[in-house]
């Protein structure tokens, strides 16, 4: 049976030598047998675990637990429990599928909204009022008038009041939210359509401008979980070739 060294593994996957002795801490791969001198003894399994680690780890989807399925899938592989990693691969496909499918569903959800707006200021709601018809909670009223994403007037003793025309924002931006989509993303297609209210909801919000400093998974969203559904696939295909192996 081949084995390897840390500097070997570290250079047949692509990582620093301290990177493989991480996945080690972390119980990303079995734990190696070690040599009179104590040094670290990898095997093809070892290769093909740290192989399925870095495909897990390439997409970063947070939400909903999507992240802490990927790493007790790949806890169990590590551990040789193939089905039950390949069950939560399933599972985290069917969830992601899901999540994609939600994204879709929200930019429907606000094409309908936008198209069936009333640019009237018949009424006027305070915070309290406005966060009870639509089950936002003040904080996230706050959070998301302090992040841009509405300008609320007030009134001369300071209140503020909500039009029509607020309510039917706060909708778009409470079924983008429950989406998962970023605020900066939401923010974005707002500023978009205030410029041009014919532009493509779903390509402003997968589309990050090339001068934003941090782009995160949720501003490209459902790119975001279209590579993870490809991901997923592949670790699949992965785990049945390392069932079959090291079974």
């Amino acid at each position: 049976m081949k084995t390897y060294k840390t500097a070997e593994v570290a250079a047949i996957i692509g990582i620093h030598p301290n990177t493989v002795r991480l996945y080690e801490t972390l119980e990303l791969i079995p734990r190696p047998a070690r040599k009179e001198n104590g040094y670290r003894v990898f095997t093809e399994f070892h290769i093909e675990q740290f192989r399925l680690a870095r495909l897990a780890f390439q997409i970063e989807i947070l939400q909903n637990g999507l992240r802490k399925k990927m790493i007790r899938m790949v806890k169990q592989s590590a551990q040789g429990e193939f089905d039950t990693a390949l069950e939560l691969t399933k599972e985290y496909l069917t969830q992601v599928k899901q999540e994609r499918a939600n994204a879709e569903e929200a930019v429907k959800i606000v094409n309908q909204i936008l198209r069936g707006s009333s640019q009237e200021d018949g009424c006027l709601l305070k915070r309290r009022e406005v966060s009870q018809l639509l089950k936002i909670s003040m904080d996230s009223l706050r959070n998301w008038e302090m992040n841009g994403l509405l300008t609320v007037r007030r009134k001369s003793n300071g209140y503020r009041v909500y039009t029509s025309e607020d309510i039917s924002r706060l909708k778009v931006i409470r079924s983008l939210r429950c989406a998962n989509y970023s605020l900066e993303s939401i923010l974005r297609m707002l500023n978009r359509l205030s410029a041009d209210p014919g532009a493509d909801i779903k390509k402003v919000l997968d589309t990050p401008k090339p001068d934003e400093d941090i782009i995160a998974v949720c501003d490209k969203l459902i790119t975001s979980l279209s590579e993870a559904e490809y991901n997923a696939k592949q670790i699949i295909s992965r785990l049945e070739y390392m069932k079959n192996k090291f079974s």
